[in-house]
């Protein structure tokens, strides 16, 4: 199944916190298949005052299990990797990995919300994956990630390309 993650970074070395995840991420697709995003540097959305900028990014999977044991396998990854669950949502972290989509499937579980419910509306998640699948519908918007991008207000946070492969 076709898997989308958002990763995300604002603490320590975001660079390199992020290619540790996209290796990780990698080890779990047959044969390591992607699709991986440009990188770019986003404004913190919805984030406490005077938080650090992100690196962001999206990449695609093959995953063979379920959405259960994918989320499962990110979570304990982001602990291992100094993500401390405890803080407030949205503090500053060194790692984030969001399931925006996997494949068709539309899950509403306490714990597990695909598509991912806040993106369509971010700027900081549909630009780069705008960049690997422009045309993809998303799940009760009757849109593609285009379509999104383009309907999103000016304003909605400054975002940076800062590198292609990485």
């Amino acid at each position: 199944m076709k898997v989308g993650l958002g990763l995300g970074s604002n603490l320590g070395d975001r660079l390199q916190h992020l290619q540790q995840a996209k290796a990780y991420l990698l080890s779990l697709s047959p044969e390591g298949w992607h699709i991986l995003s440009p990188l770019y540097e986003t404004e913190p959305v919805g984030c406490p005052p005077n938080s650090p900028r992100f690196l962001n990014a999206v990449l695609e999977i093959e995953f063979e299990g379920a959405p259960k044991t994918l989320l499962k396998k990110i979570t304990a990854y982001e602990v291992a990797h100094g993500r401390d669950r405890n803080l407030p949502k949205n503090a500053a972290r060194c790692i984030d990995i969001d399931i925006l989509y996997f494949g068709e499937k539309e899950i509403l579980e306490k714990d597990l919300v695909v598509p991912h419910p806040r993106m369509a509306g971010r700027r900081f998640v549909l630009l780069p994956l705008s960049t690997i699948r422009p045309d993809l519908p998303i799940r009760g918007t009757g849109k593609t990630v285009r379509m999104l991008l383009r309907e999103l207000p000016a304003a909605d946070g400054e975002i940076r390309f800062v590198q292609q492969d990485w």
